[in-house]
């Protein structure tokens, strides 16, 4: 069967701008304007600090025309984990050693001695 693989990013738009000397979110604010892209201070903050789980797609061209940079540039892919779409784990709980009726995890009951020193036996 196929490989499962869980696929994580980096979000690079800080180093970017330290690469052209913007170091202030709110110095992208009225480059973002300028191209027709109106972003509150807030989201500005979060697109640069944070890492976005959704940009728009013209938010992302404006970036990359400001900051004169590829998509590869501010979006890296990477491969977080891998695993194949079969693991050997066993099909059932009989193949781990355990019965129909027994658990794998027991109950286990605390019972103070009877001498009054307050130790558990």
């Amino acid at each position: 069967m196929s490989e499962q693989r869980r696929v994580g990013y980096h979000w690079n738009l800080r180093q970017r701008m330290a690469d052209h000397n913007l170091w202030k979110t709110t110095e992208l604010i009225p480059l973002l304007k300028s191209r027709g892209i109106n972003l509150s201070n807030a989201q500005v903050h979060r697109l640069v600090t944070g890492t976005p789980e959704r940009i728009p797609a013209r938010t992302f061209a404006a970036l990359c025309d400001i900051l004169e940079c590829t998509p590869n540039d501010l979006f890296e892919p990477y491969v977080e984990m891998r695993a194949a779409a079969t693991a050997d784990a066993p099909a059932s709980p009989a193949d781990l050693g355990i019965g129909e009726k027994r658990s794998v995890a027991r109950r286990i009951r605390v019972v103070r001695s009877d001498d009054g020193d307050g130790k558990t036996t």
